[in-house]
């Protein structure tokens, strides 16, 4: 069965890791996914990201990052912009999630950037998601 929108899952499935206070999870292999996961890895919400060879497009197995006292740092995510309802900002109207202290996701002509990266780059683009 085809996905019809594979960020979307990976999402889901880091929000289900974390609410059970795994290590790891897998998601689906693609560009974007990859991208996302970077953005989260330089912002400091995962530890790290690899490739798993399952011998058809792959998965990448995604290390989830907890505080001191083994609270998740990613309270929640949320898919901002969807394959029915794409959702375009300029650089002036991104959010500030948690006035700060999240992060939008945007994936723009430069790759995938947080809302920060975007600010300074002076980039806007599609608005993929928000992590606090």
């Amino acid at each position: 069965m085809a996905l019809s929108d594979p960020i979307a899952d990976m999402l889901t499935r880091i929000r289900n890791a974390v609410r059970n206070r795994s290590k790891t999870t897998l998601v689906m292999n693609s560009k974007v996914n990859r991208g996302i996961l970077d953005v989260l890895q330089r912002e400091g919400y995962i530890v790290g990201s690899e490739p798993v060879d399952d011998g058809r497009q792959g998965q990448i197995r995604v290390q989830l990052k907890y505080s001191s006292t083994g609270e998740p740092l990613i309270r929640t995510v949320k898919r901002e912009s969807k394959p029915g309802c794409r959702v375009y900002m300029g650089v002036d109207d991104l959010p500030r999630p948690m006035q700060g202290l999240g992060i939008s996701i945007v994936s723009t002509s430069q790759g995938v950037m947080s809302d920060r990266m975007c600010r300074d780059e002076r980039i806007g683009g599609e608005m993929l998601c928000t992590v606090d």
